[in-house]
């Protein structure tokens, strides 16, 4: 079963680690739906049935994106209000088409994991910071399965330290497919 991944970067040709994982994701059109909202939605009008109906074809969704203003980028944003509608993603009995759907989140972060630590800079964890992306998906029924966070790109945009997060990264996506639940991973540079 393949794993539908969206990609929300407003700037992926200037993305170093974003632009990176999709392209790995695209080697492997067996394993991974690369689905990019800025580059198919350039003008922000979403088509909410042609989202619907994507979604509907997997059973394994992964939200990639960075992370910058403590949330996702406006786009993807804008997506969840639009696409996980009454009556489609919760609130009847004819709604809830992702409920059991296994969802995650895949970040890439400016400054180090330190800084998202209680004494950190930010004095909030990335978990805590993410809550509202948990909370939408229980509220949808979805099952929630983490996150996986690849941290310091303000200061480490080596070519050796972009590609030490790709084996990570793609591990991550393939634990969605156990059965059993799988811990947010946290990765360091």
């Amino acid at each position: 079963m393949k794993t539908l991944v969206i990609v929300t970067h407003p700037t992926i040709e200037k993305s170093v680690i974003n632009k990176r994982w999709t392209a790995e994701l695209e080697k492997h059109p067996e394993k991974y739906h690369v689905h990019s909202l800025y580059e198919v939605y350039p003008d922000g009008k979403i088509d909410v049935n042609k989202e619907q109906e994507l979604l509907e074809r997997f059973d394994h969704i992964v939200f990639q994106f960075p992370f910058y203003w403590f949330n996702c980028p406006p786009l993807l944003k804008q997506w969840l209000d639009e696409v996980l509608t009454y009556g489609w993603a919760y609130g009847k009995s004819s709604g809830y088409k992702l409920g059991g759907k296994k969802m995650a989140l895949a970040i890439t972060a400016g400054i180090g994991e330190e800084g998202y630590r209680p004494e950190g800079k930010y004095k909030y964890t990335m978990e805590t910071l993410t809550t509202p992306f948990e909370l939408t998906f229980q509220y949808i029924h979805a099952d929630y399965k983490g996150i996986y966070v690849y941290y310091d790109m303000e200061q480490n945009a080596s070519d050796e330290w972009v590609e030490a997060s790709v084996a990570p990264f793609l591990g991550f996506l393939e634990s969605l497919k156990a059965e059993c639940p799988s811990p947010a991973v946290q990765e360091r540079a």
